[in-house]
């Protein structure tokens, strides 16, 4: 089970990094009018944020997170989902 484990923050960090792109291709499209750059961006933002879900389904956010620090990227970077988790495992610190 600690492989499962292993195996599922990658998932979740490389979900992060792909949605914090999304949201900056998504924010330079909208300064400049691109909308190529706005949809590619929302589409990465969404693509990250089912990874996020389906690597999250199978880990235990009270054992497994990083607390206070994901809590605080969640609120920074606008993703609910990190933030909830990053509170759920602040719970247990």
């Amino acid at each position: 089970m600690s492989d499962q484990n292993t195996n599922q923050q990658p998932g979740l960090v490389a979900g992060h990094a792909e949605y914090i792109k999304g949201a900056a291709e998504s924010a330079i499209g909208s300064v400049t009018g691109s909308h190529a750059w706005t949809s590619s961006g929302e589409q990465d933002k969404a693509h990250a944020a089912s990874s996020m879900k389906a690597a999250a389904e199978a880990r235990d956010a009270s054992t497994q997170g990083y607390g206070k620090i994901e809590e605080a990227a969640g609120k920074t970077f606008g993703c609910e989902g990190m933030e909830k988790e990053g509170a759920a495992s602040a719970k247990k610190d």
